[in-house]
């Protein structure tokens, strides 16, 4: 007689997702060094850097949070665990955008709020970032 073999986990995230999800949490974490910096020295071009890097963590975390939209609805390919990472996804992306908004201040006009969304956004971009690469398990699984 035989077997059916069934798989025992989800399919790992896909090279391209991968890859933005990677620039995603890059980006934030340069953005949230450079304001750091900034706050440190009173370098104007830090805070320039900050508002660049943020504009690409949000490229990046958008196409990022396009390709988990599109695994939400793959009713075959779908993990127990994508909603929570898509969910903390989409959180970062929009204390992202908030903290671009505020970057484009006066450079002073940002601290010390401009630091603090940093920080917020590079934990939440962590922590998309490891439910994202986690395998899933499916299909009861232990």
């Amino acid at each position: 007689m035989p077997q059916i073999v069934e798989p025992r986990y989800a399919l790992t995230v896909h090279p391209l997702h991968a890859v933005f999800l990677g620039g995603t949490l890059s980006l934030f974490l340069g953005a949230a060094l450079a304001d750091a910096a900034y706050a440190k020295s009173f370098d104007i071009q830090w805070n320039n850097f900050s508002s660049w890097l943020l504009v690409g963590g949000l490229v990046f975390g958008g196409i990022a949070l396009i390709f988990a939209i599109i695994d939400l609805f793959r009713a075959h390919q779908r993990a127990r665990g994508i909603i929570p990472y898509a969910v903390v996804l989409l959180a970062a992306w929009i204390v992202g955008f908030f903290n671009a908004l505020i970057h484009a201040r006066d450079a002073w006009g940002s601290m010390p709020t401009g630091l603090v969304l940093s920080v917020i956004t590079l934990v939440l971009a962590c922590a998309a970032t490891w439910l994202g690469f986690r395998t899933p398990h499916i299909r009861g699984a232990v």
